[in-house]
């Protein structure tokens, strides 16, 4: 018990002292590249689902 008791005080002071938190700018600006990279990979995602559906759907076509 003597271990977790010294493992949280440690963690607890790493956490208080020699951890570097972002400043609420840097959270702001990581927040939007995020979502700008999330839109551009779904964008693209989209595109491809769509292409694929077209040709597909073309191949389908002249089958029958």
């Amino acid at each position: 018990m003597a271990n977790v008791s010294e493992y949280i005080k440690e963690s607890y002071i790493e956490l208080t002292e020699k951890v570097t938190w972002p400043t609420w700018r840097d959270l702001q600006n990581s927040s939007i590249l995020v979502l700008v990279a999330a839109l551009i990979i779904a964008l693209i995602i989209s595109l491809m689902d769509q292409s694929i559906h077209f040709l597909l759907q073309q191949f389908y076509t002249s089958l029958t």
